[in-house]
């Protein structure tokens, strides 16, 4: 399962790059908690960026065989949750993602970087 959940990473963290998604941010959370092996947070600078940050993961997800168990959110929302099981995606508006810190909630989650996911 490991495996599998580096690999929705991966592939989550590049359509969000792609997008221009900003300071993306993988935590690892296997070790606190039960919900997921790993969190993504990432900013975007209004809502139709945030809206082409969830539509490109998805579709990119989706491709490589991965469907979301549930999105919390939609075109109009300025936080979007995306659950993939062993990765929960959120994607913010820059204030959102002040306001509600999830960093500091999880500060006990291991940051990694892209690269040691390969």
């Amino acid at each position: 399962m490991e495996n599998n959940a580096k690999e929705i990473v991966r592939i989550a963290y590049d359509a969000l790059d792609e997008k221009l998604g900003q300071d993306i941010e993988i935590l690892k959370i296997d070790e606190i908690s039960v919900i997921a092996d790993y969190l993504i947070i990432a900013s975007g600078n209004n809502l139709p960026q945030i809206s082409a940050m969830l539509d490109l993961t998805e579709e990119k997800l989706a491709e490589a065989g991965y469907l979301s168990k549930r999105i919390e959110g939609n075109k109009k929302s300025t936080w979007v949750l995306m659950d993939y099981g062993d990765v929960i995606i959120h994607i913010f508006s820059k204030e959102d993602r002040l306001f509600y810190d999830l960093e500091r909630i999880w500060r006990d989650g291991r940051k990694v970087t892209r690269e040691e996911l390969e």
